[in-house]
């Protein structure tokens, strides 16, 4: 299926990401963690299709998306940046390999929070978020996708790593076999892994040296 929704508001969440606010489509229904190819309703763009996760809920009124925008990438996230309310998007059906089965360990990279969004929503409706911690890499402390709701839903369970800032206020680190070793305490616990395809294969490679076991460990790339 193609529906053409219109987007209703446009913020900023960080110097790079937007959240975009649109129209739902009647009977439209997705899970937390789940996305659909979106592109733009603009005749030289609608057939460039790209997978945006859902960071709002089902039973939200509208969908939103929060996406990362490369403005020196000519592409669709470019495009994406300078759209306004009152422009259109084309979505699809929903699908998504990213799904809650329960506590454990949420690693993400980036954008690669996205699908955790909805998920840690979710959760926090339910009252259900006891058990999960995250851990979340960024090259500096100003790429914190919604840091201040991650705080207000996670608490204490939440640690911010960041790659390449000398100065950070938070942990100064890669998410490799060191730091797992040190910040992991459980291996036989779930694990959610999404960022970067080379991030992923290397958390992937290094949980199950660790001990994790494989059917535990959910990978995405983004």
């Amino acid at each position: 299926m193609e529906e053409i929704v219109k987007i209703k508001s446009v913020g900023n969440v960080t110097h790079d990401v937007k959240q975009f606010i649109v129209e739902k489509p009647s009977g439209y229904e997705f899970k937390p963690g789940q996305a659909t190819e979106v592109s733009i309703n603009k005749e030289e763009w609608k057939d460039e299709k790209r997978p945006f996760t859902f960071t709002s809920l089902n039973e939200s009124e509208d969908l939103e998306f929060t996406i990362k925008i490369y403005p020196d990438h000519d592409g669709v996230t470019e495009q994406l940046g300078k759209l306004q309310p009152g422009d259109e998007l084309i979505v699809r059906d929903t699908w998504g390999a990213i799904e809650y089965k329960g506590p454990g360990y949420i690693l993400a990279g980036g954008a690669g929070i996205t699908p955790y969004i909805a998920i840690l929503r979710d959760l926090d409706k339910k009252n259900e978020v006891k058990g999960n911690h995250l851990f979340f890499a960024n090259k500096t402390d100003k790429d914190i996708i919604l840091k201040n709701e991650l705080d207000s839903i996670m608490g204490n369970d939440a640690t911010y790593v960041i790659t390449d800032q000398d100065d950070t206020a938070y942990t100064k680190a890669y998410l490799d076999e060191d730091f797992l070793k040190k910040n992991i305490k459980d291996f036989n616990k779930r694990f959610y892994v999404c960022g970067p395809p080379e991030m992923t294969e290397e958390i992937s490679k290094t949980l199950k040296k660790l001990g994790a076991n494989p059917d535990s460990v959910q990978l995405d790339d983004q």
